[in-house]
């Protein structure tokens, strides 16, 4: 990646280009328009490969899933209106799972912004809208504001807390010619590290616990390493969230790869008398999905989360560091006393995971083979999934060989229709097969996004988790005592759809012939659709 680069005389869209590829930027998803096409001026002759989804709320999902399966920032560019609004799902996503995407926009010519003169896309504050969703939204008003801009939106995606920022750009700015200069890329930003002082504290803390656990969240993902040092360190179990299971490695004696919205993980936290949090909001949706009441931890708590005012919110903390969570882990490691005797955690770690299997019960136990038999096949592929049956069922407990390799739309803002583009950002990241997991009901969303994996010859192998509409719906309205409405759908065949798509297409017959049918597609030059109904994943059929 260059570091500086010599730009001739050029226009503002050309120049955008230009810092993104200087910014490390391969990737951006995007729709044209009549009001975007001098943003995309540059983008013929630069080394930045463009893809282009069905509708914008795509492009947002695999800017998503780009990030989460590669670490890096992929771009959408978006038109005014009705393009913005469209992306505002795909970034509230992000923003709430802390994932990091740039998103540019134009808007209306400066003389009109604002007049409600029923121009084309006209919307009030498109900035001020997309600015809840984001770490910030810059309205451009002079191009030379632009490289600082992106310099403050690289340091939200490396030095802080990742999270979309949204970059506007008035239709009359990107013709706009610029002289010829040298830009410059800015020095990366990096993570505040921790306080020596409070790491001596939480050193002695920890060296002093006989039952020490770690919470280890999407935060930790970039330090596992170091995590995983410290644990064996401590001899502290691992209770990982859905962001960031792989923190451990499957079969690692102190791994807990299960939610602790689970009662036997919350045992397990209760239990212990020093828990470090790394990196993990200790947010609902990971650890009171139940509604039974916040997550207890009557011992002490030491939180470190590079976001200063997370640290209190959620669960109050003993002591609260603002930093790196993988520099945290190397920090305490260092300051631990060497040769000392530790406790063994990996029999907590075996009894919590032991009760959590038998707590999810016998439906979530099937679909946990199910995604077993999936990881088994493929163990280096990314498992990207919708909000389904299997996937909630993965969320509670799923272990894994390595992070990245499992993440979702059901957590933090829950949307529906993530995992097929997802899956498309996580494959262009990765050049590997990813497996996207998705409901009949939630993968209609956007089932037309599979025309941008064909097109690509990208190896995404979706599987339709086939009930016939939305299932988990329908069950809580079953228990509730309400009568079904809006939950039993007509759904297609989606296996003619998908091959009139041109993709290759199977329907499981047996759960015997799900691993060669996952080889079978992960050597094919595009995607797969596999379709597989509930019952016979439960066991039923």
């Amino acid at each position: 990646m260059p570091e500086r680069m010599m730009r001739p005389e050029e226009t503002l869209g050309e120049r955008l280009v230009a810092w993104l590829e200087l910014m490390g930027i391969d990737t951006v998803f995007g729709i044209p328009g009549v009001h975007t096409v001098e943003m995309y001026r540059g983008l013929g002759q630069s080394p930045i490969r463009h893809l282009t989804p069905r509708h914008e709320q795509g492009a947002g999902f695999a800017a998503d899933g780009y990030a989460r399966a590669s670490g890096r920032v992929a771009a959408a560019f978006v038109i005014t209106g009705p393009g913005l609004t469209n992306m505002l799902t795909p970034m509230a996503q992000a923003y709430a799972d802390s994932v990091p995407m740039l998103v540019v926009s134009a808007v209306n010519a400066r003389p009109v912004l604002g007049m409600g003169a029923g121009d084309l896309h006209e919307i009030h504050d498109s900035s001020g809208m997309a600015a809840h969703a984001a770490a910030f939204s810059h309205r451009l008003s002079d191009p030379a504001q632009l490289p600082g801009v992106l310099a403050r939106a690289f340091a939200v995606f490396e030095g802080a807390r990742p999270r979309p920022v949204h970059l506007e750009i008035p239709r009359d700015l990107f013709a706009v010619r610029l002289p010829a200069a040298e830009i410059v890329r800015p020095r990366p930003a990096a993570p505040p590290s921790p306080d020596g002082a409070g790491l001596d504290l939480a050193a002695r803390w920890l060296g002093e616990a006989a039952r020490p656990l770690i919470l280890a969240g999407g935060g930790a993902v970039r330090g596992a390493g170091a995590v995983a040092a410290l644990a064996l360190r401590l001899g502290a179990p691992v209770v990982m969230t859905t962001n960031g299971r792989g923190v451990l490695a499957a079969g690692d004696p102190l791994g807990v790869p299960a939610s602790p919205s689970l009662r036997a993980v919350r045992a397990l936290i209760e239990a212990s008398d020093v828990v470090l949090a790394l990196g993990t909001e200790i947010g609902h949706t990971d650890y009171d999905m139940y509604d039974r009441g916040g997550v207890r931890v009557p011992g002490r708590l030491i939180r470190v989360d590079v976001d200063a005012e997370q640290l209190h919110r959620g669960a109050a903390p003993s002591l609260a560091l603002t930093g790196d969570a993988g520099a945290a882990a190397e920090g305490v490691a260092a300051r631990l006393a060497e040769g000392a005797p530790r406790p063994d955690g990996s029999a907590r770690a075996a009894a919590a995971m032991a009760a959590a299997m038998d707590e999810i019960g016998p439906d979530y136990r099937a679909c946990a083979a199910f995604l077993d038999t999936i990881r088994t096949a493929l163990p280096a592929a990314p498992l990207v999934g919708d909000s389904t049956n299997a996937v909630y069922a993965g969320n509670l407990l799923h272990a894994l060989p390595a992070p990245r390799l499992w993440f979702n739309a059901a957590t933090g803002y829950g949307a529906l229709g993530y995992g097929l583009p997802a899956a498309i950002g996580a494959a262009r990241a990765t050049g590997g097969p990813v497996v996207c997991l998705a409901g009949d009901g939630g993968v209609q969303f956007t089932w037309p996004e599979l025309g941008l994996a064909v097109e690509e010859r990208l190896p995404v192998i979706l599987i339709v988790w086939n009930n016939r509409g939305y299932g988990e719906i329908g069950r809580y309205m079953d228990a509730a005592g309400v009568t079904r409405v809006g939950v039993d759908l007509h759904t297609p065949d989606f296996l003619d759809l998908a091959r009139a798509y041109g993709a290759a297409a199977a329907r499981l017959d047996g759960l015997a012939a799900l691993a060669g049918l996952l080889a079978e597609a992960a050597g094919r030059a595009g995607p797969t659709v596999i379709e597989v109904e509930e019952s016979l994943a439960l066991g039923r059929g």
